[in-house]
């Protein structure tokens, strides 16, 4: 039997958020699992892992998927969260100017008087 130590989905629609599971390999992703070891959760900075449990998976032949090695390797070396990239605000797109209709009107025959004299 192939050990896994993967992520397992919970959370809403548009809000995600994972449990770290030991499961074997075969199973689906969100499916029958061994052991829970933790939660992560990306959107609030926030992860908790049982790391002794996973060092005894991984002492008996457990497979982390990348993204929980990460979190093993951050987990052990007591590092938080890494922080979030800032994102700029975009400023809003400036407001036309629109022209009142009267303006327009008298701003019309003015172009049309221009255009035959150029020609």
């Amino acid at each position: 039997m192939s050990v896994k130590i993967r992520l397992r989905r919970t959370g809403t629609r548009n809000a995600a958020c994972w449990r770290i599971v030991v499961a074997d390999a075969r199973s689906p992703r969100d499916g029958r699992f061994i052991e829970n070891l933790g939660v992560y959760d990306p959107r609030h900075d926030a992860e908790k892992l049982d790391l002794e449990r996973a060092k005894y998976w991984l002492s008996k032949g457990a497979q982390p998927s990348d993204t929980v090695k990460d979190i093993i390797k951050r987990a052990e070396e007591g590092r938080a969260f890494p922080p979030r990239k800032a994102q700029k605000p975009q400023a809003a797109p400036a407001p036309k100017k629109v022209a009142a209709p009267a303006e327009a009107e008298a701003e019309a025959p003015a172009a049309e008087a221009e255009a035959p004299a150029e020609a």
